[in-house]
């Protein structure tokens, strides 16, 4: 029996989360056995230069040495005590110092919580039930979030997954992201009813889709307008394309944001804060009740602590553009040469890749209509040579810190030989 055939008698699909099943782009999965740096080593002694990094949480590459021994450090006094420790106290501080926006804020252990969450406090904030979401923008498996559009624009949502209650979906609006003018429609048919808008700034999980100019300028405007919340949805882009995430590098500010991955420094944990007087309504202070017994827990507190220290030194963003703009040039200029159309983009330590002559993208649509098949073909040339790509054509991938230039030589060259075949 293979690894994934054992894992299948006892886990659930074999994974604890699907996209790890390789079922985007066939085959079985990786199993890791170690970490090091800008390198994963798999159970069948496979060494490959890393682009996933645990989905984004690996800014500072793996097995980083002052995250571990912070790590070590706090587990030698308890792994957990269902208590406040100091250490959530100054990690709060930490994140509002990078991130001015989050006034206030609550730890919590993973991105689903923290959207989860900051959906119930809008809506307990504002009295409103509805809500809007975007096409392609993914914020977790909590019922109201999955949710996909109906027939029209402006038709209610309907379940994406069973399980989902009809009733719930109900409140749910999802339209098109990087459409201002749907958005506006949307507002003046239910403005006084929409409790908030959750939006990924640059969408990640339908690969890497930025706004267009003025899209998140619309957004703050309606919102403010119609008193309804905007929260911003920085699980992936917080810390990660900019030290004080999409909010900085676009100047807008949100009436709430969610943080997640690097917050962590690679353990589980996640954040939601924002305005003052929005969390004053959570429980003990106010009437929203959110509660999770591992929130805060003190070795994540001490990881993400070692992980903000590090990236908030002068220089660390602009060598890790750098790096991150290096590989996405190279990719461009490969498929260019090969005659393969490739739309790349790129800001921070994050990037993503589409096989389209329909670039640049913007829309969920554009995506849908890109080549899948040639992404599938493109993954398992590059895995074959040893670099490990996110194992989805939906999927941003990611930069570390310990990506160098043999690494993204590696990289490059293994992609112009690749292309060359599809």
């Amino acid at each position: 029996m293979n690894l994934f055939e054992e894992a299948r008698s006892v886990i659930a699909g074999g994974v604890n989360s699907p996209v790890r099943a390789f079922a985007g782009v066939g085959g079985d999965p990786l199993f890791i056995k170690s970490a090091n740096g800008a390198y994963l080593e798999t159970e069948d002694g496979r060494r490959l230069i890393d682009y996933v990094g645990s989905w984004g949480p690996m800014i500072l590459g793996h097995c980083d040495p002052d995250v571990i021994a912070a790590v070590v450090e706090t587990a030698n006094n308890g792994l957990s005590f269902g208590a406040p420790c100091v250490l959530e106290t100054q990690l709060a501080n930490k994140i509002r110092d990078l991130v001015p926006s989050m006034e206030r804020l609550r730890m919590v252990s993973s991105g689903t919580e923290a959207t989860m969450s900051a959906i119930r406090l809008a809506r307990g904030h504002t009295g409103r039930d509805k809500i809007i979401k975007f096409e392609g923008c993914y914020h977790g498996h909590s019922d109201s979030l999955l949710i996909k559009a109906g027939s029209g624009a402006l038709t209610l949502g309907v379940p994406s997954s069973p399980g989902v209650p009809q009733g719930l979906a109900k409140h749910t609006l999802t339209l098109p992201f990087n459409d201002a003018d749907a958005l506006a429609v949307a507002f003046e048919r239910f403005g006084d009813e929409i409790a908030c808008v959750i939006v990924e700034p640059i969408a990640g999980n339908m690969n890497m889709v930025p706004p267009i100019a003025g899209f998140h300028e619309s957004l703050r405007d309606l919102c403010s307008q119609h008193g309804s919340v905007l929260i911003f949805d920085e699980v992936m882009t917080g810390f990660r394309v900019a030290k004080g995430g999409a909010q900085a590098l676009f100047g807008i500010t949100p009436d709430l944001t969610t943080l997640g991955k690097i917050v962590g420094g690679g353990l589980p944990a996640a954040a939601f804060g924002g305005r003052r007087d929005i969390m004053a309504n959570i429980a003990p202070d106010g009437p929203v009740y959110q509660a999770g017994t591992l929130s805060g827990n003190p070795l994540a507190m001490a990881a993400g602590l070692a992980t903000l220290a590090k990236i908030d030194v002068p220089g660390f963003y602009t060598a890790l553009d750098r790096r991150t703009r290096q590989l996405a040039d190279g990719l461009e200029l490969a498929a260019r040469d090969a005659g393969i159309p490739l739309a790349v983009e790129q800001e921070g330590g994050m990037f993503g890749f589409v096989f389209t002559d329909d670039g640049p993208v913007r829309s969920y649509a554009q995506i849908a209509a890109s080549n899948v098949a040639r992404f599938r073909k493109f993954f398992h040339g590059m895995l074959d040579a040893g670099i490990y790509l996110a194992p989805s054509a939906y999927e941003a991938g990611f930069v570390s810190s310990r990506h160098g230039d043999a690494e993204i030589e590696a990289t490059l060259s293994a992609a112009q030989g690749v292309l060359a075949t599809l």
